[in-house]
């Protein structure tokens, strides 16, 4: 499977980024989760491919989540801080959870 993905950050919460399908947009993801992002700042467009590697990610997982439920979130954890995802809202916090 090969996609053309947008990857989005937010100023609201350091390293949390959003992958989206770039064709379907932002206009394509849950009001909650367009909330939390406040205004997503565009930090790349890339063709994502199974061979592709992400530096954080697991690019087949990212591609899966992306077409089942129309983005991906990521969340890395900042060094200087071990509490970072206890600042998401709770129905955030299972969006990349197994169905």
């Amino acid at each position: 499977m090969k996609m053309v993905v947008s990857v989005y950050k937010t100023e609201r919460q350091k390293g949390l980024y959003l992958y989206i399908n770039k064709l379907k947009g932002l206009e394509s993801i849950p009001s909650e989760l367009n909330d939390l992002m406040g205004d997503p700042l565009l930090v790349a467009d890339l063709v994502l491919t199974p061979e592709r590697k992400l530096a954080q990610a697991d690019t087949e997982d990212v591609l899966s989540k992306i077409s089942s439920q129309g983005y991906y979130l990521q969340i890395t954890q900042d060094q200087d801080k071990d509490d970072y995802a206890i600042t998401l809202p709770d129905e955030l916090l299972c969006f990349n959870d197994p169905q």
